[in-house]
């Protein structure tokens, strides 16, 4: 899981990285408009990639190798690692970045002959196994007739199944807290106590506890946790060891971290890298 260089770690959540390119959407294939019920494909970015805010006539479902994507969605930001996808219905606007170097794969399936629609409507974190992925692997070749492809695709539909857990990160959405909220996007690694954030703000730290189980159902504490294992997935995806990333995070000692990641996420780094 560690490379032999993976550069400089930043703790920043949702900051640009420099040399990051901009795109306004992902494209969709040309065979997408066409009889296929699911067109997938892959790339591999060579530098930081962001797509802006946009959405898609067609569900779209994501997934990286060899990096993290991260997608923010109104009021959610997703955190998509190896050994998982990220499902976006139809119509859903979301911006999405990804790192340099990943490969990053996508599949968009026809709303009208997808034959099966999550109970939420909403984006849901998929477990993308071994199977899911050799089917879209396959289903991204251009050579297949009609009655393979069709095959393939009744598979898919078979398989394609919502992860045991969903990685959300909700945002406030309260102007009492929006200033919390962006700084700690921006550098989770921000230690300041709740005191310390309400003589910033002006207001009582008992205000700042209940605009965040208002608006999130989380403590303050266990948001900003629950940050730190969201950017911490993005660092041990790029190849940091967890000592880097415990140090980058904020933390003061690896094992205080570990713990941390295991509260939310329900086992260690290592195990869940493993299992991806």
């Amino acid at each position: 899981m560690v490379r032999s260089s993976p550069g400089e770690a930043t703790p920043g959540m949702w900051r640009r990285e420099a040399g990051t390119v901009v795109r306004r959407a992902v494209a969709l294939p040309e065979q997408a408009v066409g009889p296929s019920a699911i067109v997938a494909g892959f790339r591999i970015p060579s530098v930081p990639t962001e797509w802006a805010p946009h959405s898609h006539p067609s569900h779209e479902l994501v997934w990286v190798r060899g990096g993290t994507l991260t997608s923010r969605v109104a009021d959610r930001v997703f955190t998509v690692s190896e050994g998982h996808g990220l499902w976006m219905p139809a119509g859903v606007v979301h911006g999405g970045r990804v790192t340099a170097g990943a490969e990053f794969h996508d599949a968009f399936f026809a709303p009208d002959r997808t034959s099966f629609a999550f109970a939420s409507g909403e984006p849901t974190a998929i477990a993308m196994t071994p199977l899911l992925e050799s089917l879209l692997t396959h289903l991204s070749r251009t050579d297949l007739d009609a009655a393979a492809r069709a095959r393939a695709e009744s598979v898919v539909f078979d398989v394609l199944q919502p992860s045991e857990r969903q990685f959300a990160l909700p945002l406030p959405s309260d102007v009492r807290i929006d200033a919390i909220v962006e700084a700690l996007l921006a550098d989770p690694a921000d230690s300041r106590s709740l005191e310390e954030w309400a003589r910033w703000l002006g207001i009582s730290d008992r205000t700042i506890t209940r605009a965040f189980r208002h608006a999130t159902g989380l403590s303050f504490a266990q948001w900003r946790q629950m940050l730190r294992v969201h950017r911490a997935l993005t660092l041990l995806s790029e190849g940091f060891d967890v000592t880097t990333v415990s140090e980058t995070l904020g933390y003061a000692q690896p094992s205080t971290f570990i713990t941390a990641f295991r509260r939310v996420m329900g086992t260690t780094p290592g195990a869940f890298f493993d299992a991806a």
